[in-house]
C-alpha cells in the first residue's frame, strides 16, 4: 500500500504532501475496478478471440542476419492440407510500401527505409520473407515451414562493435559506413570546466541490450470490410492510432474505413508502440481473402523480431572542483539501432537531455552514434534512454566522490539544484523544442528523507564491519529528474446517460496501468458520483477522432486532465439543467452522491439520471446548440513535466561466485499529486523490478554474425520474485505546474535508477579489492572476473 502521509518532517524542513479530501476520489487508494473482471478469468485478449470462418497467419522468417533472397518456392506449401494462402512481396503489392517509422528521423539522417517482407535483401535474422494463411495454427506453422527459400549468405555486423570496424559489412549498401547520423549537444564551455577542475574522472561504461519480455506477445486479428464498410484491426498495440494511420496508408483506404480496438493487454513497456510487418499483412490477407485472420506471436518470435532498448555504450568523464562541485560533464557514446532507425533519434535524446539528472552541471558535451546492425531494429523500453543517462552520471558521481575522498551522498547534496533555483534551465532542448525546465520540488530535502529513512549511517557502519569478510556489504545512491507527460494533446469524451451512469471514452489503451480506476477517479470527482459509475472504454478508434499513444509516462498527465476538464463541462452543463428545475441560480448548484442540489439545501434536489434525461430537452442548451450531458475535450501541454526520484539500496557480495544478494532497497519518487497512491506504488514496484532485471541479469546477446544467442526464457534471465527484496517506497508530492491536476508521470519513473544504484553498490562492496563495475548487467561471472583481474592486476 501507498505510505499515507500529510507531511513529513525532513531536517528542519517540511515536505507538505496533498491529501485526498474526504468528500473526493481524487487521491484515495481505492481498489482498480478491471481486476475483478481480469481476476475471475473474464478479461479478453486478442487469443481469446473466435470469428466465424477465421484463418490463422504463420510467417517464414530468415535464419541469415544478412542475405540476398535469390528465390521463394511455395508450390509446396500452397498444396498442403488446411493451407488458404501463402503470401511473398510479389503476391501482396499493397505491401510494397515501406514501414513508417514511429518516429521520423531527423534532418541529416541517412534514411532506413523497412520493407514489410525482406526483398531481396534480409537484414536481421527473424525478418519476414513469407506468409502462410491456414485453417488453424498448426497447419498454417506446418506449412510455413515448407516454404523453401533460397539465400545467399552475406558477411554480417551483428554487433556494434563489429558495425564500427573500417571494413564492416554495410547494413544499408549505398552507405560509407554504418552510422545513422550524430545526435551532439555542447552547453557552456566543457574545455574550460576540465581545465579547471580539480579531479577529472573518466570510465568507459555500458548497458546491454534488453527486452520488455511482457507476459503477452504480439497478437492481432484482422477481420474484413463489415456492414459499417469498416477494415477492423482487434490488437494489443500502444498507438491505435499510429497504427490506423500506418494500415490506411499501406492499405489505400481512408482512415475512417480502418477500425482500431485495443483488447485487454498483458503488458506493453513500449514494444508494442508502433507497427510491424505482421500487421500489415494480416491486415492485407484479411481483405484479399474476405475472412477474419488471426496470428499470435510465440515467445521465440518476439525475442527475434519485438522490438529491444538499450544498448549503449559511453566513454563519459567527469571534472570535480576541490569542494565537490561539478565543472563538467562529457560523453561520447553509441546507441543501437538495430537494422533500422525505427524511432529517429528519440532515445538518443532522452538520453542527452536527461544527462544532467537533478544536478548543477554548468557544462556538458555530448555526441551519440546512432548505429545500425544486422539484428532487429530497436525501439523504446520503459525508460527509453533516461536509465542510460542515469547510469553514465550516478557511476562517474561515486568514481569522483572516491578520488576526492568525499562520501558519495555528501557530493550529491553538494550538486543537487536547491528549491529556491527552481524553475531551473539546464541548457537543453527538450524532443518537443521547449527549454528543459524543472517543475519547482524540493531536491535536496527529498534526497535528505531517502538517506533518513534508509538509515544511510546505518549501513555505512554495517559495511566497514563487513568489508574483510566473504560477503562484503556494498552501499549504492541514485537520483534522477524524468520528463513525463509528452504531448502532442491526449482527448476524453464524457457522457451521463438516462440511468445517471458516467461513460469516459479515452484514446489511450492500457498495458496494465489501471486507466480504468484512475480516469473513473477523475470523472467521479468532477461529476460527484461514485467511481463505481464511471465505465471507462479506452482506444477504440471508432469513439474518438484523435489520439496518440501510450508511452513516455504520458497518459495520467494528459488523458487526465483532459478527463477532468472534460467532465468539468459536463458537470456545468449539469447545474445550468438543474437550475432549471430547481430554480435556483446554476452557481448555487452542489453536485454531490449522484445528485444535484442546492447549495444548503440537500433535501432540494434531484438525481443526476433526472438531469440526464431532462438536459437532451434542456431550451438553455439548446439555445446554446450544446444537448445533453456529454462533452469532448482535450489536453495539450505546453511541455513535459519533470518528476524527481532518488534510490538507496545495500547489497551483500559473495567473493567466491560473484552472486550479488540485496539486503534492502527504498526509493523516493515525486509523482506529483497522485490520483490513487496505491496505484502509483504498483507501478514504482512494477519499474523496480525492471530496473533489477537490467541491473543483475537481462542481455539480449548476439554473436558478431547476428544471430541470438538469449531467444528464450531459458537463456534471458528475468527477475523471479526470489530474486527481489521488499520494495520499500516513499511518495512525494510537488504538485506539477504544467497541467490542471497537478500529475507527474510515475509509470517509467522507478526503473531509472536501479541499474546505477545497484552497479554502484557492488564497486562499493568490492572497491578495496580494487574490482571496476562498468557494465550492466553485473551478473555473478563479471563480478567474478572484474575480481579476477583486479587480483591480476594487484
Amino acid at each position: 500500500m501507498a505510505h499515507a502521509v500529510d507531511r513529513c518532517q525532513i531536517g528542519d524542513r517540511r515536505l507538505r504532501y496533498t491529501p485526498a479530501r474526504m468528500d473526493s476520489p481524487l487521491g484515495a487508494p481505492l481498489r482498480r475496478k478491471e481486476d475483478q473482471r481480469l481476476i475471475t478469468g473474464r478479461g479478453r485478449y486478442v487469443e481469446d478471440l473466435r470469428f466465424p470462418g477465421m484463418v490463422h497467419a504463420a510467417f517464414v522468417r530468415s535464419p541469415h542476419a544478412h542475405a540476398r533472397v535469390l528465390g521463394v518456392e511455395v508450390a509446396s506449401a500452397r498444396a498442403m492440407e488446411g493451407v488458404v494462402a501463402v503470401y511473398t512481396a510479389r503476391d501482396l503489392p499493397e505491401c510494397a510500401k515501406p514501414i513508417p517509422p514511429s518516429i521520423a528521423a531527423p534532418a541529416g539522417f541517412r534514411t532506413t527505409e523497412q520493407p514489410v517482407f525482406a526483398d531481396p535483401l534480409v537484414r536481421y535474422v527473424g525478418e519476414v520473407v513469407a506468409a502462410v494463411v491456414a485453417e488453424d495454427p498448426y497447419a498454417a506453422a506446418d506449412a510455413a515451414a515448407a516454404v523453401r527459400v533460397d539465400y545467399e549468405p552475406l558477411p554480417a555486423a551483428g554487433t556494434v562493435e563489429a558495425a564500427l570496424e573500417p571494413d564492416a559489412p554495410r547494413v544499408f549498401e549505398s552507405w560509407p559506413d554504418n552510422v545513422a547520423g550524430l545526435s551532439t549537444v555542447r552547453v557552456g564551455d566543457p574545455d574550460a570546466g576540465f581545465a579547471s577542475a580539480h579531479v577529472v574522472v573518466e570510465a568507459k561504461l555500458g548497458l546491454a541490450r534488453v527486452h520488455g519480455v511482457p507476459i503477452e506477445t504480439r497478437g492481432i486479428v484482422a477481420t474484413p470490410e463489415g456492414p459499417d464498410g469498416r477494415l477492423t484491426l482487434w490488437t494489443s498495440s500502444q498507438s491505435p492510432y499510429g497504427l490506423r494511420g500506418v494500415i490506411a496508408g499501406a492499405l489505400g483506404l481512408n482512415e475512417e474505413q480502418v477500425r482500431v480496438v485495443v483488447m485487454d493487454t498483458g503488458g506493453g513497456f513500449g514494444i508494442k508502440g508502433h507497427a510491424y510487418a505482421e500487421d500489415l499483412i494480416v491486415a492485407a490477407a484479411a481483405r484479399r481473402l474476405g475472412r477474419p485472420v488471426k496470428w499470435a506471436e510465440s515467445r521465440r518470435e518476439h525475442f527475434l523480431t519485438a522490438s529491444p532498448d538499450r544498448g549503449q555504450q559511453h566513454v563519459a568523464r567527469l571534472g570535480l572542483a576541490r569542494d565537490g562541485g561539478i565543472t563538467a560533464v562529457a560523453t561520447r557514446f553509441t546507441r543501437e539501432h538495430g537494422a533500422y532507425v525505427a524511432s529517429g533519434e528519440v532515445v538518443t535524446r532522452n538520453t542527452i537531455n536527461h544527462l544532467p539528472g537533478p544536478y548543477r552541471i554548468p557544462s556538458l558535451e555530448v555526441t551519440a552514434s546512432n548505429v545500425v546492425t544486422h539484428a532487429v531494429f530497436g525501439a523504446a523500453y520503459r525508460g527509453s534512454g533516461r536509465p542510460e543517462a542515469n547510469f553514465v552520471l550516478e557511476r562517474l558521481l561515486d568514481r569522483g566522490a572516491r578520488a576526492l575522498g568525499m562520501d558519495p551522498a555528501e557530493l550529491r547534496r553538494r550538486n543537487m539544484v536547491r528549491a529556491d533555483e527552481m524553475p531551473y534551465r539546464t541548457g537543453l532542448v527538450y524532443r518537443d523544442g521547449t527549454p528543459v525546465s524543472y517543475d519547482p520540488a524540493d531536491y535536496l530535502g527529498s534526497f535528505d528523507r531517502l538517506l533518513a529513512d534508509f538509515d544511510y549511517e546505518g549501513w555505512r557502519r554495517r559495511q566497514r564491519e563487513s568489508a574483510a569478510g566473504a560477503r562484503p556489504i556494498g552501499v549504492g545512491l541514485a537520483a534522477y529528474v524524468q520528463g513525463t507527460g509528452v504531448g502532442p494533446f491526449e482527448s476524453a469524451d464524457v457522457r451521463i446517460d438516462g440511468t445517471g451512469a458516467v461513460h469516459v471514452h479515452i484514446g489511450v489503451s492500457s498495458q496494465g496501468q489501471s486507466h480504468e480506476t484512475t480516469m473513473a477517479q477523475i470523472a467521479a470527482a468532477e461529476l460527484g458520483v461514485d467511481p463505481d459509475r464511471v465505465f471507462v472504454v479506452a482506444a477504440d478508434t471508432t469513439l474518438l477522432p484523435y489520439g496518440n499513444g501510450t508511452g513516455g509516462s504520458r497518459v495520467a498527465a494528459n488523458a487526465g486532465p483532459s478527463v477532468a476538464r472534460t467532465a468539468r463541462e459536463v458537470a456545468g452543463k449539469a447545474r445550468v439543467v438543474a437550475a432549471e428545475m430547481l430554480e435556483c441560480a446554476a452557481a448555487d448548484v452542489v453536485l454531490a452522491q449522484g445528485r444535484a442540489h442546492v447549495a444548503g439545501m440537500p433535501q432540494r434536489g434531484v438525481a443526476l439520471s433526472d438531469l440526464a434525461r431532462a438536459a437532451v430537452r434542456s431550451k438553455t442548451l439548446l439555445r446554446e446548440a450544446r444537448p445533453g450531458l456529454q462533452a469532448c475535450g482535450y489536453f495539450a501541454p505546453e511541455t513535459v513535466t519533470f518528476a524527481f526520484g532518488a534510490q538507496a539500496c545495500a547489497v551483500e557480495v559473495d567473493v567466491e561466485t560473484g552472486r550479488v544478494g540485496i539486503l534492502r532497497y527504498l526509493a523516493v519518487h515525486d509523482c506529483g499529486r497522485a490520483i490513487n497512491p496505491m496505484i502509483v506504488d504498483g507501478q514504482l514496484h512494477g519499474g523496480l523490478a525492471g530496473g533489477i532485471g537490467t541491473a543483475l541479469m537481462e542481455d539480449l546477446l548476439y554473436d558478431r554474425d547476428g544471430q541470438l544467442l538469449t531467444g528464450s526464457l531459458m537463456d534471458y534471465a528475468i527477475p523471479t520474485a526470489a530474486d527481489l527484496p521488499d520494495f520499500e517506497t516513499r511518495s512525494l508530492a510537488f504538485p506539477s505546474t504544467r497541467n490542471d491536476l497537478g500529475i507527474k508521470g510515475v509509470g517509467e519513473s522507478a526503473i531509472i535508477a536501479p541499474p546505477a544504484a545497484i552497479a554502484n553498490a557492488v564497486e562499493d562492496a568490492l572497491h578495496s579489492r580494487g574490482a571496476d563495475v562498468l557494465q550492466v548487467p553485473v551478473t555473478p561471472a563479471r563480478v567474478w572476473q572484474a575480481l579476477a583481474t583486479a587480483r591480476r592486476g594487484r
